[in-house]
């Protein structure tokens, strides 16, 4: 991981958007190449960013397409950006929804300046991170589910091509939310090894990005 990271962010509220870009954009650790107060407008000054933007920090409730409909529009052109959703809301649905749409963790708008950047800086490390209050809510709507319906862990998905014994050890890692070095530290391997493994659950699982991987998780468990 390369700093300054090349950041993005997209918010509406001007007093939230001045706030968040003269905090991070003081961070040593943070370039912020392009601040839009919505999807459209973010997708129209890209062409004129000063670099590709790594990481973006967007919110849900943004005027025209929401930040959930713009996901699928941002990594379109920037495939290999990560994004973390900021918003208000911590129901578990909209919380899916962002995940299924390849956001790579989801945070209150509450959370702390100084936690908001650990967490930027997590993502960087290939983590996913997620406010106390929204995983409360996500699996608090888990537990209201039947009895009948337990909650199948992302280890336990059963794809046509079974994950390995290792496979399985990997996505537990990403489960716990875990970095991609965490994980190789926890089971003595290396960095690349575990990337390797990653490609290869995301082939057998038939999704794209760790966001996805969560997504395919919480669908089964609601199904």
């Amino acid at each position: 991981m390369q700093f300054p990271l090349a950041l993005a962010i997209i918010e509406d509220q001007v007093s939230i958007r001045e706030t968040l870009l003269e905090y991070l954009g003081a961070q040593p650790e943070f370039r912020c190449v392009l601040v839009a107060e919505s999807i459209e407008e973010f997708l129209q000054e890209l062409p004129t960013a000063a670099a590709p933007p790594q990481l973006i920090l967007s919110d849900i409730g943004l005027p025209g397409l929401t930040g959930i409909e713009g996901l699928p529009l941002l990594l379109a052109h920037l495939p290999k950006a990560q994004v973390l959703m900021l918003s208000v809301y911590a129901d578990a649905e909209r919380v899916f929804e962002a995940l299924r749409a390849g956001a790579v963790g989801y945070l209150l708008k509450n959370t702390p300046l100084a936690q908001l950047k650990e967490h930027l800086l997590q993502v960087a490390a290939g983590g996913s991170p997620m406010s106390p209050g929204v995983a409360r809510f996500v699996v608090q709507a888990f537990r209201q589910q039947p009895a009948a319906r337990p909650a199948i862990s992302l280890a336990a998905l059963l794809p046509e091509e079974p994950l390995t014994a290792r496979e399985l050890e990997i996505v537990r890692g990403i489960e716990d939310g875990l970095s991609y070095q965490l994980i190789a530290n926890r089971h003595f391997i290396s960095l690349d090894t575990v990337r390797n493994h990653i490609r290869s659950v995301y082939r057998k699982l038939q999704v794209n990005s760790r966001g996805e991987l969560m997504a395919h998780a919480l669908k089964r468990r609601r199904d």
